[in-house]
């Protein structure tokens, strides 16, 4: 079936090991496997390529040729206007509007959804500085039995650069940023921070040096569930906001710290003493990813920074990202919904199968063409360019 639709699974692959990408594909299939009459899907198309996203759409427009009544849950309006008959919008749990989506611009369901006027993100547009990070033949096998190890990788990235990558989930984005973020060593001249060779330097000394991190498992990896906000903002927070002294911690100052995420990036939560698991996946993304912007990074390293977000929140941490790069922060946003990408990025490269192809700028490239070295179709072509 996963072959049918255009998914590809390994079978024998045990769902703990898989990505958050991955296992969500699983979930498709199995829905899929059990001839639905009704078949609800929400963001169903995140971890797949533009490809991938059609053969999706084929089947699921021949589903409700035969009679299937399709529920489709997405934050990603173009794809509304492209397969669904209507549309309703919901805003804080009520139904704030109905619309005919194919007569409807994008832009107006998404005002609708935050119930403001959307701003766009811009970019300063200020120019590159010198290489800040650069890794240089970087191969790692996967903590994971079955994850994907990293093959030969090499990239530099320029202060005030946003490098986006992209690939379909499971092709190494986990592990690429385990090892820039030191939770897994590598050789000792692989990665290099402003010259200086950080392979064998734990997450601690990295931080301390000005490379920062955000994973894409907000509950569980990018945060501790049953620590408090004040909690989870020390724990990265500590070395370059100065949460401690000679051992004792500050918890006045990292009370403070929490504050601020909370008012600059608009986490919904009672206060800094809730724990995280407390938080919808989308506030605590907005506290995660403002935790890592709020420490002046030299280099930011983003998985997946606005999944599960609403648009305005989404515009916002984009809006952030392009204010860091624009500050002389270099940043590499992975992930897999390509609008982002190209929104923010100056540069792509893609994941496959641990691989990174060579980087090219955004401007000019096409989805169909971003979509072929997603998927590995043009690796060789693009290695060359």
């Amino acid at each position: 079936v996963s072959e049918d639709y255009g998914l590809p699974l390994d079978p024998y692959k045990t769902v703990g090991d898989l990505s958050a990408g991955e296992r969500q594909r699983v979930e498709i299939i199995r829905c899929l496997l059990q001839d639905p009459k009704l078949l609800i899907m929400d963001e169903p198309t995140s971890v797949l390529t533009p490809q991938e996203v059609e053969i999706l759409f084929e089947t699921l427009r021949k589903l409700t040729a035969e009679g299937v009544a399709i529920l489709y849950i997405s934050h990603k309006l173009e794809e509304i206007r492209a397969l669904c008959d209507a549309a309703t919008i919901l805003r804080l749990g009520k139904n704030v509007g109905t619309c005919i989506p194919a007569e409807t611009s994008a832009r107006d369901m998404a005002e609708l959804m935050v119930g403001t006027e959307l701003q766009t993100p811009k970019s300063a547009g200020a120019a590159l500085g010198d290489v800040v990070l650069d890794i240089s033949g970087l191969s790692i096998p996967s903590p994971s039995a079955f994850g994907t190890p990293l093959r030969n990788i090499h990239l530099r990235l320029r202060s005030g650069e946003v490098l986006g990558i992209g690939g379909v989930a499971g092709n190494g984005q986990d592990e690429l940023l385990l090892a820039l973020s030191g939770e897994i060593r590598t050789t000792h001249d692989a990665v290099k921070l402003k010259g200086e060779p950080v392979g064998q330097l734990a997450p601690n000394a990295r931080r301390m040096r000005g490379l920062l991190t955000a994973p894409e498992e907000r509950l569980g990896h990018a945060a501790a569930p049953n620590m408090s906000l004040t909690e989870n903002a020390l724990l990265t927070g500590n070395t370059r906001r100065g949460l401690s002294s000679r051992g004792f911690l500050k918890w006045a100052k990292a009370r403070s710290f929490a504050e601020e995420i909370i008012e600059k990036f608009d986490v919904r939560t009672p206060g800094p003493d809730n724990a995280a698991r407390s938080l919808s996946g989308g506030n605590l993304q907005k506290f995660v990813i403002g935790r890592e912007v709020l420490q002046d990074p030299d280099v930011l390293i983003v998985n997946q920074p606005t999944w599960g977000v609403d648009a305005s929140a989404a515009a916002s941490i984009r809006q952030a990202i392009l204010d860091l790069a624009a500050g002389g922060t270099a940043v590499i946003v992975i992930s897999q919904d390509l609008d982002e990408l190209m929104e923010v990025a100056d540069n792509f490269a893609a994941l496959n199968e641990g691989r990174l192809t060579e980087t090219r700028p955004t401007q000019g490239l096409t989805i169909d063409e971003i979509g072929l070295m997603m998927g590995g179709a043009h690796g060789m072509e693009v290695a060359h360019v």
